[in-house]
Parts: C-alpha cells; sequence; structure tokens
C-alpha cells in the first residue's frame, strides 16, 4: 500500500509539470526503501546553451620567435597558462653557445650542449606547441608573422604558413656581420651555430691530412697549417687558444712529422685583443698568446678573403699585407637578419643597426610586440629628465621641494623605473627608500630640493 501511494504521487508530479517531460525517473526498490535518480537535460540550477563555450574568455596568444637565450628564458620563466603559446625557429633545440670553440677543436661532443626545445617545453606545467620553421616576414598592421619550412630532406617543397598572434616575442638573436667585406661569406668558416663548429673542426683535419701528402711542397704546406682567426673579442680569443691546445696536445702526436708548420695567426682591428674588459686581462691573454707562439696583430684590418689568401691593412704602418691561409674563421661581428631589418623598416627605425625598445623591452611604437636577445638594444631613459618629472609629479604644490609625506608617494615609481636602487638599498643595509631621504634631512617637515633629490 505505501509503494502504491508512491508511485501514485510520481505519476501526478510527472504529468503536472512540463518541464519534467525529460525526466528520466529510475526506481530502485532495495530493503523496504526507495532510491529516485533524476536526470535531465535541462539543470533546475540554470540552462546550458549551444554557444556557451564561446562566451568563455579567449586566450590571448604569445608566439615566441627563437630557441636562444633570450627565447628559452622566456619560456623557463613563463608561469602562467593564462595564454596560448606558439614557438617557431629554424632550430630544434636550445645550445649552449659559449662552448662552440671547444666543440670545434673536439674538447667537447656537439650533443653535450644541446638540449631538444620540445623536452624543455613539456616540463611547462601547461601546453606549449612548437614548429620548426623560420620566420621571414612579419606583419604588425595583421598580427601576423609569415614562416616557412626548413627540412631540406626528399619531404617536398618547403611549405609556407602564417601564424596570427596578440602578443610578439622577437628573439632570433643575430647573425655573422661580415663588413660586406669581399669574400668573407664566401670563404671563411664563422662561429655562430652547432654547424659551424663542426664544419671548422673538420676543415682543420683536412688541412692536416692535406698537408701530410707525400707529394706537396713545403711552401704549399705552410700555406694550409697556417690557421687565420679575424677578430680578437671572446670568442675569436677562445677559439685561438682552443685551436692551438688541440695542435699542440692532440693533433701533433697524430701527425708529427707536420707539426712544425703550424701556425696561428690572430687579426684585430684594435690596439689590443679584448678590449673590452679590465686592462690585466687584456695584458695576459697578449702574453700567454706570445709564449704559447699564436702570431696576434693588432690595428690589422681585413679588406678581403680569397680562397687562398687573406688580405689585411696594418692601421699603424698605413700598409698591406697578405696572409695565405688554410682556414680562416671569422667570429667576429653581429648584424640584423634580413627579415628583422624590413620590420624595422616598417616600424620607422630602418636607420637603426638593432630594433630598438624602451626599458620593458616593448618595440618602440608598439604595445604587443618585444624584443630580447641580440636582436634588440634598450633606449635608456635620460636619468636627470626622469628624476625632474618624478620630483614634479610628487611636488603638486609646485614649491620646488618635497617633504617625506610627500616622497612616499612616488617611491613606487622610482623603484619599478630604476631597480637597482633596491639592491643598492641592500648592500647598503637601509630599511627602505626614505632611509635615503632621512640621511639628509630630519622629522616629517624637514624638506628636500631637487638638488639633493
Amino acid at each position: 500500500m505505501h509503494g502504491y501511494k508512491f508511485y501514485k504521487k510520481a505519476s501526478k508530479a510527472f504529468h503536472s509539470y512540463p518541464p519534467l517531460s525529460r525526466l528520466l525517473l529510475a526506481c530502485t526498490l532495495s530493503g523496504g526503501s526507495a532510491l529516485v535518480a533524476f536526470s535531465d537535460g535541462i539543470s533546475f540550477q540554470r540552462r546550458v546553451y549551444a554557444d556557451e563555450g564561446n562566451r568563455q574568455c579567449k586566450k590571448k596568444k604569445v608566439v615566441v620567435l627563437g630557441t636562444g637565450w633570450a627565447a628559452t628564458s622566456f619560456l623557463k620563466t613563463l608561469k602562467s597558462d593564462n595564454f596560448e603559446v606558439q614557438v617557431v625557429s629554424p632550430r630544434s633545440y636550445f645550445a649552449f653557445t659559449p662552448l662552440l670553440p671547444s666543440v670545434s677543436s673536439g674538447t667537447v661532443e656537439a650533443r653535450s650542449i644541446v638540449e631538444p626545445i620540445r623536452n624543455i617545453l613539456k616540463r611547462r606545467g601547461f601546453q606549449v606547441d612548437f614548429k620548426e620553421a623560420e620566420c621571414h616576414k612579419i606583419e604588425p598592421d595583421k598580427k601576423r608573422v609569415i614562416c616557412r619550412s626548413t627540412q631540406t630532406t626528399n619531404l617536398g617543397q618547403k611549405e609556407e604558413f602564417s601564424i596570427d598572434y596578440d602578443i610578439l616575442i622577437i628573439a632570433v638573436g643575430a647573425q655573422v656581420n661580415t663588413f660586406n667585406t669581399p669574400g668573407v661569406s664566401e670563404h671563411a668558416h664563422f662561429m655562430k651555430e652547432i654547424g659551424d663548429a663542426q664544419k671548422a673542426r673538420n676543415t682543420v683535419i683536412d688541412c692536416f691530412e692535406r698537408a701530410s701528402l707525400p707529394r706537396i711542397s713545403d711552401e704549399e704546406r705552410e700555406r694550409i697549417l697556417h690557421f687565420v682567426v679575424v677578430g680578437g673579442g671572446p670568442v675569436g680569443v677562445e677559439y685561438a687558444a682552443e685551436l692551438h691546445d688541440h695542435v699542440v696536445q692532440d693533433i701533433s702526436k697524430l701527425y708529427p712529422s707536420i707539426q712544425d708548420y703550424v701556425k696561428i695567426t690572430l687579426l684585430e682591428a684594435g690596439d689590443h685583443i679584448l678590449n673590452m674588459y679590465d686592462k690585466r686581462i687584456t695584458s695576459f691573454a697578449e702574453s700567454k698568446f706570445k709564449r704559447d707562439g699564436i702570431d696576434v696583430k693588432t690595428g690589422s684590418t681585413v679588406t678581403m678573403v680569397t680562397d687562398k689568401e687573406v688580405s689585411a691593412k696594418d692601421r699603424a704602418a698605413g700598409t698591406s699585407l697578405s696572409l695565405p691561409y688554410g682556414i680562416v674563421v671569422w667570429p667576429t661581428g653581429i648584424g640584423s637578419r634580413p627579415f628583422v631589418l624590413d620590420f624595422m623598416k616598417q616600424i620607422g627605425q630602418g636607420k637603426r643597426r638593432l630594433l630598438a625598445t624602451d626599458e620593458w623591452l616593448r618595440v618602440e611604437g608598439l604595445d604587443n610586440v618585444y624584443a630580447l636577445g641580440d636582436c634588440a638594444t634598450i633606449n635608456q631613459r635620460r636619468v636627470m629628465e626622469d628624476i625632474s618629472a618624478i620630483f614634479s609629479k610628487a611636488d603638486r604644490n609646485n614649491t620646488g621641494k618635497l617633504n617625506k609625506s610627500e616622497f612616499k608617494e612616488v617611491i613606487g615609481d622610482i623603484c619599478e623605473r630604476y631597480p637597482q636602487v633596491e639592491i643598492h638599498l641592500k648592500k647598503s643595509q637601509m630599511k627602505d627608500i626614505l632611509t635615503l631621504l632621512e640621511k639628509s634631512s630630519e622629522g616629517d617637515d624637514k624638506q628636500i630640493d631637487i638638488e639633493k633629490f
């Protein structure tokens, strides 16, 4: 009788309420109790619309060009999954470029200084897509980049495609700058990529193999075993040192009959090598090279490179010299890539050498494009003008002086624009930036003028 009443009430509810017409009522009787399960396509709490997915906030698409130091650092630092991230680069790995000279000499194997970019990306807490391709055009007005595949096997013709972006990160580094010197692109070896280091290594071995042939004259043997390095910067000096150690410690044991023909020459246009470092480092490097027998020619500018000779001009003497060589390595100078130069012309920076950005690494004139690494340069603030602007913001009464309470209002601007202020405070063991003011004034009524500021 009790079960009959329950079914009667359920039937009445089913027929009385149209919203329940699609209700599925399942009853399970067990142990004298009734379990009722309801399931309906229309919820009592809210309705589900077909276009509800479109109402959700769409993620901004961030396109990162490059897999070098700057791009990889950005990707490792990015923690939020609020963005749709797309990485495009012709290089599917990150390379530890300071060790390229070591790769060229065989001290380090190439596989030891690379890490696949996909391994780096999969450690992120969110999805990051990677495309092995190179960007050859940026269209800021359409917010898209035009890319081209780089696979050189028999997989078919190169594919061209476009990628839209909301935020663009340009971190493509730079290419070798030949300074328009004739013959450099055709005959010189570079030291920018893994392939460059491996190619230089193979060429050095080829030189020794060629020089060891029986019918080679002594004059030709001296030319083949003359290794010329152009550029006395960090990479050039490192390569010359690695090459010397490689020849003395390893190759000389394999080719003992021709080791006396080996000569290494380093050409530098400036007055000293490593001129960007402390003079003590420069002096040590020059004296070390002299002891090792590496011929350092400072004040020498390369004017032409042929398949067998390097022509240079001695700035001090005003004379020209010709250096027969077996291999010439050009690890000097960097320049913008062609598509970056084209992009710079589009945004009115055609006369610049590198992309100009503000202190937040935003490309000047574009709010949604950032550039970092060797492809960009930061336009530093003019400190005195900035200080005047900050002072004027706090000095609402135009009295030309600030008290402590007014000074507090611009602390945020100061620390935001000049993060080194906080570093200085920590080194000086000061509690906060107000301590700087207190050192010149006491009490809340004491004021400070712009000179002290």
